[in-house]
């Protein structure tokens, strides 16, 4: 790389979740394991570490067919505040190397190390090696001038390596090229069939048109609309990718929602599908004032089944005043979702809080006291952000159709 070109690393974690579990755990050093839950044999496979690929598990099948494939497989139920924890560990050792880290999922943070003193082989080298000794997670990293090509380089290169690295840069790009098309950042399957059906079967196929041709012949093939895909996919292929490692990225907090996967078999009767209504809506507005926001439009939603096709709905309406207490919020949801529910069993279902406002300012009534309401509101947020979620319950929460205490346990779904 020329010394004018940026040096960016996509630093990947090598079977997160599989790793921490085993780091935990000395006894299992040399036995296959994999995160998912064991007392759930349909439940899907969230990782497997590398024992456990080689015979033959996979993320996101089933855990009965990976039990069929490796009988001496090791099924450990996921704890995603573990690996929460394990993750903000990790950010803050690459901020030992830089101040540029940008995370782009939870086990995987572009750094940008353009001006370092150290040579990028020998920086990444020494980051590999506190992260291993630090968490015993091991890491591999793809190296390259911009953020595509370095995350391109760790996906199709790094990855395969014994050392974990691997540098893709202009003097090297043929190496990509040569990649089928399916494996270029950004492509579905969906859009790899379109390039197929236009004889583009590898990466290089791509970067080697004109752009114009290029753009001519998705024309041809998806329509006028689609010269802004042709030259976003153009640019990826000959790895053109101008944007900044951003380490904070804060955006305008726009909406703030919740939504549960239900057992559609449970869910039936509208009882039932009020009481997580109101707890879905609790959390919604108890997250807007920890934001300090309250919001002025609603929307509730669901998808419906009946067992062999799903439908759904999303609603909204706009309420007098913006507000981020629960039962004001709920007075909204409930008829709302009750006027656009066709009795179908609920899979799930999700709230909303839109048009957001600060809370500093609120609208006072003659009839209730808001600011009284607010003050013991915020008292119980302050309960629960310190004992856990179920430290304050509503009483419909202790219902056989609550999801309350279920989540109060979870994190993204899943066991903490």
């Amino acid at each position: 790389m020329s010394e004018t070109e940026r040096v960016i690393l996509l630093a990947d974690c090598q079977s997160f979740y599989a790793s921490v579990e085993k780091a935990g755990r000395p006894e299992l050093k040399n036995a296959p394991v994999a995160v998912g839950d064991p007392s759930r044999r349909s439940g899907i496979v969230l990782a497997a570490c590398p024992l456990a690929k080689a015979r033959g598990v996979t993320t996101a099948c089933r855990v009965g067919e990976a039990l069929a494939k490796c009988p001496e497989l090791t099924v450990i139920r996921p704890r995603m505040q573990t690996y929460i924890n394990v993750s903000l560990l990790i950010t803050q050792i690459y901020e030992s190397f830089t101040d540029k880290v940008e995370p782009y999922s939870i086990d995987e943070q572009f750094l940008d190390i353009t001006g370092s003193a150290l040579p990028p082989e020998e920086l990444v080298r020494r980051l590999q090696k506190r992260v291993l000794l630090s968490t015993g997670v091991r890491c591999r990293v793809g190296v390259g001038p911009n953020k595509i090509l370095a995350k391109t380089a760790t996906d199709n290169f790094a990855k395969k390596r014994e050392d974990g690295v691997f540098t893709l840069g202009p003097e090297n790009i043929e190496v990509l090229w040569e990649l089928p098309v399916h494996q270029m950042f950004m492509v579905s399957n969906r859009m790899a069939r379109h390039f197929y059906r236009m004889g583009l079967t590898r990466i290089g196929d791509i970067a080697r048109l004109d752009q114009m041709e290029f753009r001519r012949r998705m024309r041809r093939e998806m329509g006028k609309q689609s010269d802004v895909q042709a030259d976003y996919y153009w640019q990826i292929a000959r790895g053109i990718d101008p944007s900044p490692v951003v380490p904070s990225i804060r955006k305008e907090l726009k909406s703030i929602s919740h939504g549960k996967a239900l057992r559609s078999s449970l869910y039936g009767k509208l009882a039932d599908i009020e009481v997580v209504l109101l707890e879905l809506t609790a959390e919604v507005c108890r997250r807007a004032r920890r934001r300090g926001y309250m919001g002025r439009v609603v929307s509730v939603g669901a998808v419906e089944t009946d067992g062999s096709r799903s439908w759904g709905f999303s609603r909204q309406m706009t309420l007098p005043e913006p507000t981020s207490l629960a039962h004001e919020m709920a007075g909204a949801v409930l008829p709302l979702f009750a006027k656009h529910w066709s009795g179908g069993e609920v899979s799930r279902v999700f709230v909303s809080l839109d048009s957001l406002v600060s809370d500093e300012a609120m609208q006072l009534t003659l009839f209730e006291d808001r600011e009284r309401t607010y003050r013991r509101e915020r008292a119980i947020d302050r309960i629960q952000d310190r004992y856990g979620s179920a430290a304050i319950l509503r009483a419909s929460s202790l219902l056989k159709a609550g999801v309350a205490l279920e989540r109060a346990e979870q994190i993204g779904g899943h066991y903490r």
